[in-house]
């Protein structure tokens, strides 16, 4: 089939006027980087292919820059998720694109010793390095996929590579998925300059051009099955302040989750797909990560400039039970969101905003072996169940340190670890004595960006959900196209690996779309 241009890219909520009733061939649900490349492939195939966003269709003339508008337009529960117990700020997008509209355009594939772990101990075979390699390429030439240039690099990451270097540790350049980069510093908050080559911006108007329908503002609530394969979905759409104006009913004998390890798998418990071994939202992994800041006695203006664009590796092995799984990025917020991190209050709190151009911030991420839980909460929603074990505390302390030993050395003269009772140290020695003791449930601010698992990739029905063809192992013509699939945390940013998963994987969908 032939590609036009697409002039208006999705239909909103608000445009429907009566229930959305549709009979077609298959339908996505999610249309971040794996929602996006499965409907993708199905309409270049000829197939008639529907995909359905939970969130608004927003633009680049939306993307304003004010974190109060853009934090609640752009993230799940207005940028307030956390953990059950309030302990994990998790950071998902919503909206067409999903959380490709957000994040900060790190690419990196796969390590190849997760590949080869999950192909020996999960029986994905198919998944090996050398398999994968050409849809890691495809998608890496689709997103127009480069090395960010030294020259780009911004003062916090300078920070970074130059304390990391001083101390003799590994890092390098990281790759990112921009063309025509005005280093506004506003990754998170959507790119004004469209400059992401993303989702929104590449793949979704490819799909569109082959013939696919996008519909905002429609939430899938219920997957239908019926002698073991499925027939559909139905959900509900939603008006301009999220309320429910009208229903949703889709016939299609492929249904594709690729609504997040947290939405996919809650859409299939609130639907009660068989799941005979338990396996449904089991095996959550989310990357915890928490953040140092270094005072500077010049100016950094670290909110300026690309967010992101050096690693520390130093601290991060993917062998499993490594005592080496921490990942070593910047991690800088804008006003607001710094001065939520910071610690005190009254003048301490306005003393520490004071010198907001002169910080540089540092994050550890832990490549976690902690397994969370995706449940069932308040009106379907995902309840997220994750607390940290003791061996990724551990970790999680460790890398902290190794953040306040960069900062030293780059030149910072103070550096604060902003617990609930902030560690403030003067000189490098001071890290020796630190009692790490604090990475614990709400001592210590944590965040994830990276959920992933839930619905796992495997030939064993009793530890997996889908099979290697990414098709559930008791439903015929049901399909997980995203982060759910990993069997296991991966230690980096996911989102090359979910477009080249669901790349990779669309072949098999395609064919059960063409079956009778």
């Amino acid at each position: 089939m032939g590609e036009s241009p697409v002039t208006e890219l999705a239909v909103r909520g608000r445009q429907l006027h009566a229930d959305l009733v549709l009979d077609t061939e298959a339908v996505v649900v999610g249309t971040g980087a794996g929602g996006s490349i499965a409907l993708r492939e199905l309409a270049r195939a000829g197939i008639d292919a529907v995909a359905l966003e939970e969130g608004g269709y927003h633009t680049t003339a939306d993307f304003n820059q004010r974190e109060e508008r853009m934090l609640a337009l752009l993230f799940q529960e207005q940028g307030g998720r956390t953990t059950e117990d309030l302990a994990i700020r998790i950071l998902q997008g919503r909206g067409v694109g999903g959380s490709t509209i957000h994040n900060t355009n790190l690419c990196k594939r796969i390590p190849d010793a997760i590949l080869s772990a999950w192909a020996d101990d999960f029986g994905l075979g198919d998944v090996r390095p050398e398999v994968l390699a050409p849809s890691f390429a495809r998608i890496e030439a689709d997103l127009s996929v480069s090395e960010i240039p030294a020259a780009d690099r911004n003062a916090n990451n300078e920070v970074l590579r130059l304390g990391a270097e001083r101390l003799g540790w590994r890092g390098g350049p990281l790759k990112h998925n921009r063309v025509g980069c005005q280093r506004s510093g506003f990754c998170e908050l959507g790119c004004s300059y469209d400059a992401k080559q993303n989702a929104l911006k590449i793949v979704l108007p490819q799909a569109a051009a082959a013939g696919a329908r996008i519909y905002a503002d429609v939430r899938a609530t219920r997957i239908h099955v019926e002698g073991g394969r499925v027939t559909g979905l139905e959900g509900v759409v939603l008006g301009e302040n999220g309320e429910h104006i009208a229903n949703a009913r889709i016939r299609a004998k492929v249904v594709v989750l690729a609504a997040s390890a947290t939405g996919s798998a809650a859409l299939a418990l609130a639907s009660g797909v068989p799941d005979p071994h338990d396996q449904i939202g089991r095996g959550l992994h989310v990357h915890p990560g928490a953040a140092v800041a270094g005072i500077f006695d010049r100016t950094l203006a670290s909110y300026d400039g690309i967010p992101q664009s050096y690693e520390c590796t130093e601290f991060l092995s993917f062998e499993r039970g490594s005592d080496r799984r921490v990942w070593i990025v910047p991690a800088f917020a804008h006003p607001i969101g710094a001065a939520s991190a910071l610690p005190g209050f009254g003048a301490s709190h306005m003393r520490a905003m004071r010198d907001y151009g002169k910080l540089a911030v540092l994050t550890a991420l832990v490549h976690d072996e902690t397994e969370g839980r995706v449940v069932l909460g308040a009106g379907d929603r995902p309840k997220i169940r994750y607390v940290m074990n003791d061996a990724d505390r551990a970790q999680l302390g460790k890398g902290l340190v190794a953040c306040a030993r960069i900062l030293f050395a780059a030149g910072a003269r103070d550096v604060v670890i902003p617990a609930v009772f902030p560690h403030r140290m003067r000189e490098p020695g001071e890290l020796d004595r630190l009692d790490t003791g604090f990475v614990r449930p709400h001592e210590l601010p944590l965040t994830a960006v990276h959920p992933m698992g839930t619905m796992r990739m495997g030939t064993d029905p009793k530890r997996s959900v889908v099979g290697p063809t990414g098709e559930h192992h008791h439903v015929r013509g049901l399909f997980v196209a995203d982060g759910s699939l990993f069997p296991t945390s991966i230690g980096g940013p996911p989102q090359i690996g979910i477009y080249t998963l669901a790349l990779h994987l669309a072949h098999h969908i395609i064919a059960r779309a063409r079956s009778s």
